[in-house]
């Protein structure tokens, strides 16, 4: 009688959920755990990270905190202008930092380690050498700030240098003078009062408007949306540029302001700074802000003034389109004072008919002569690798052709630029390298020529039978380069440093299939290696993992290829098809060949970390990585008008090529991706029929929510309506009869994939009767960090498999 009554009392479409299936809220769900051995795998102590000082005699090693506590991260975090920070410290948010939390200091002429002695559970941010390599700075985290630190490498002794004042807001909190006698660093004003209180009830609304002027924006995230944030901005974002000298007392160098940026010049007796004024914008972040660039001397006098920007709120929205005026404004590493920046002679839009579209000029103290143009370009300038007074290296790219040109130019006698070569920046197996640079005795990068005045150069090395990194000599009359040394077969060894003026000994990083990276000394010369490091396998459980690329053809001709994973102990005689996990990204191109390069991985050693879906591998499923997706524009065509088309193409391919191996079984294949990847799972859902169940991570569903262009897409919604409209999942949401998995961070920060995404495609594939479950990580970002969330992450892409791939019934039975 009772449910009955119940019956009639309840609106119908109450009682239709409830008997059709529970569609609940699980805000009561604890944190939970993946399976073993992942959360072993997860806890293991991080490798560190090395670093090799400027004059080549030691390695630093930096102890790595482990994925932080989820209380760190509930830690207070303010949105400000499209940065994150922590009103704590004024620094940048715990969701954005890796805590370093020790150092070590290695001879790389032999000998032991000796452990810096820092204050007990110290965690610190951005260590940096000074350009005589005898100290390294860094920020080290207290209760009420951060702090200037600097390690003495002869002593290794650590010692504070400022108080708990550093304003690391804006990222780059300081900057070694190039004499190494001290640092210019960006401090908290001295008597700053209390944030201001912004819980007020508001005395008015906000208004934003547009005059019809055209100003379109791309979709940024953590905007100034009101008064209030734009009193906190000025509040933690002000700085007092102070000289802070390894002995003596500091000084002040001119006003506070809200510095963007600021740079010592090589001789050390001028700042060049970039300060932002009002009014602010609350549709672009600080970067594109009205802003002042100027020339100090270090009293803080202004000596010259390089530009007065305006905001830049209507940049075109393709993506070779730049603002006018001064931009890549920055000191000529080689030169005493010399200014060097680039504008475009196109207005900025690569739509305008032009030669000439940047021009690169040069300005040097005292700063009152008119500038010198260094080099007209026909592209967009890339930037510029500084040689000596007779060279320099200018690089240019188009990104509508994905075209990249180098030019040789003489500083000594500008004007002009000799091509060395011109490529397909996207083509792997014909990538050059780029120049070997080290810093020169006032720190800053500069190319490292060979005895016989040819350039030193490092390259990936990428081939058909896998990367094999080089050092290589090029001559700059005619680009011909000739091989020094080359990683040997079955090893991936990279150049980290060069030990002596000859170019014979260097300092390498080595991994192969089964060891892990480590540091050497290789002498070319003698034909031997000497180990500096022995980090050991993070994860050797997983060491039974077998790797393999697969190469196979989509149905257009076009050649694609992944990495194969299968779980240690396979035998695929006596274990027959295994459920098998795809999870890729797809990529755009411009030439179908370049698409189509396959690179064998065998010589990469690797183990998952975070959220990676290679954990899968301990859970019985073998994975593919990495499929190719390319979506190919070729002949001016653009490539996502037929995306759809061609992403089916290409998952069509991977899975006949699984199957067809013997490795997967057909009826339990699943698909995931995370962002970009995201997207494509879901659209693979919607589309077709060849994966029995989805994980999308961190996506955007309805591309009408970035109408001003998304990933590789420079279109407008309302120039490609029809594409945006197709490409949109969120458009076949009642076609995806599949069971979908969504994560989504519920702080992401990315652009464009705010969480609405995720929110309303869930509320989408709900009403259409879809099988669907949506999974909010609080205060997680696009990618996720706390160890809580990266575990149930983990916990709930393996329950899902295990319920919709490994252990679902044949399609046939499935409900």
């Amino acid at each position: 009688m009772r449910h009955g009554l119940l019956a009639r009392a309840l609106p119908a479409f109450v009682l239709l959920a409830a008997l059709a299936g529970p569609v609940l809220a699980q805000d009561g769900l604890a944190y939970q755990q993946p399976p073993a051995p992942i959360a072993d795998i997860l806890d293991t102590k991080p490798t560190p990270t090395p670093s090799l000082s400027p004059d080549r005699t030691t390695l630093a090693l930096f102890e790595r905190a482990n994925l932080p506590p989820i209380a760190e991260l509930a830690e207070p975090m303010l949105r400000l202008a499209g940065y994150r920070i922590n009103p704590r410290n004024n620094g940048p948010a715990n969701s954005r930092v890796t805590w370093l939390t020790g150092l070590s200091l290695q001879p790389v002429a032999g000998g032991e380690a000796r452990t810096v002695a820092l204050p007990a559970n110290a965690r610190f941010l951005s260590p940096s050498w000074s350009p005589d390599g005898k100290s390294i700075a860094l920020m080290m985290d207290a209760p009420t700030g951060l702090e200037l630190w600097v390690v003495d490498v002869a002593s290794g002794q650590a010692r504070k240098l400022t108080d708990a004042r550093v304003n690391a807001a804006g990222g780059g909190a300081f900057d070694w003078l190039p004499d190494s006698s001290g640092l210019m660093v960006r401090m908290t004003p001295e008597g700053r009062g209390a944030a201001p209180d912004v819980s007020r009830a508001p005395v008015g609304p906000t208004v934003e408007e547009s005059m019809g002027r055209t100003a379109p924006a791309r979709t940024y995230q953590d905007l100034l949306s009101n008064a209030g944030d734009e009193a906190l901005f000025d509040h933690y974002f002000t700085s007092q540029l102070t000289l802070v000298p390894l002995n003596g007392p500091a000084r002040t160098l001119g006003a506070p302001a809200v510095y963007l940026g600021a740079g010592v010049s090589p001789d050390g007796q001028h700042v060049l700074q970039t300060t932002a004024r009002r009014p602010y914008s609350y549709v672009v972040p600080a970067a594109l802000f009205p802003a002042d660039v100027v020339v100090t001397d270090l009293q803080g006098r202004v000596v010259h003034r390089v530009a007065d920007l305006p905001l830049r709120d209507n940049i075109p929205t393709p993506f070779d389109a730049v603002a006018p005026g001064p931009r890549s404004v920055q000191w000529r590493a080689d030169a005493p004072a010399t200014l060097v920046w680039t504008e475009a002679q196109d207005g900025g839009d690569p739509r305008t008919p032009a030669e000439v579209r940047d021009r690169v000029f040069m300005l040097a103290a005292p700063f009152n002569a008119g500038p010198t143009r260094l080099i007209d370009l026909k592209e967009r300038y890339a930037g510029v690798t500084w040689g000596d007074a007779d060279t320099a290296l200018v690089n240019s790219r188009w990104f509508n052709t994905r075209h990249e040109t180098r030019y040789v130019v003489d500083p000594s006698n500008p004007g002009s630029g000799r091509v060395l070569l011109e490529r397909n920046y996207q083509d792997r197996y014909n990538d050059p390298g780029s120049p070997v640079t080290e810093p020169n005795d006032q720190g800053f990068p500069v190319i490292r020529f060979a005895r016989d005045g040819r350039v030193l150069t490092t390259g990936p090395g990428a081939t058909r039978e896998g990367e094999y990194p080089f050092l290589a000599a090029m001559d700059l009359s005619n680009g011909q380069s000739e091989r020094l040394w080359s990683s040997a077969s079955g090893d991936y060894e990279s150049v980290v440093g060069i030990l002596d003026e000859e170019g014979r000994r260097l300092v390498t990083r080595r991994e192969t299939r089964n060891d892990p990276p480590n540091l050497f000394v290789r002498d070319l010369d003698a034909s031997r290696q000497d180990a500096l490091t022995t980090f050991p396998d993070p994860a050797p459980q997983l060491a039974g993992v077998s790797k393999q690329t697969i190469a196979y053809t989509r149905a257009d001709g076009v050649a694609l290829s992944g990495t194969l994973y299968l779980p240690a102990g396979y035998d695929k005689d006596r274990d027959g098809p295994l459920p098998l996990v795809m999870w890729a990204y797809p990529a755009e191109f411009t030439d179908a060949a370049v698409a189509g390069q396959v690179v064998d991985s065998a010589n990469r050693f690797t183990r998952p970390g975070g959220i990676s879906h290679l954990f899968l591998l301990t859970q019985g499923y073998a994975v593919l990585d990495d499929p190719s997706m390319p979506i190919v524009g070729v002949g001016g065509a653009e490539p996502n008008d037929t995306y759809v088309e061609q992403l089916k193409a290409s998952a069509e391919a991977a899975v006949e090529a699984v199957v067809g191996m013997g490795v997967a079984d057909r009826e339990r294949i699943a698909v995931g991706g995370h962002s970009y990847g995201a997207f494509m799972t879901a659209n693979l859902l919607a589309h077709t029929d060849l994966f029995r169940t989805g994980i999308a991570r961190s996506g955007a569903y309805n591309r009408t929510l970035t109408p001003f262009g998304f990933q590789a897409e420079q279109r407008t919604y309302w120039e490609a309506t029809e594409t945006y409209t197709e490409m949109s999942p969120f458009t076949y949401a009642n076609r995806v009869n599949e069971p979908i998995l969504l994560i989504h961070g519920e702080a992401d920060d990315n652009s464009g994939t705010f969480p609405v995404q995720s929110e309303r495609f869930y509320a989408a594939l709900k009403g259409n009767g879809a099988t669907v479950r949506y999974v909010v990580l609080p205060l997680e970002a696009h990618g996720y960090r706390a160890r809580e969330s990266v575990g149930h992450t983990l916990w709930e892409m393996t329950r899902w498999l295990d319920q919709y791939v490994k252990n679902a019934p044949p399609r046939s039975a499935a409900p």
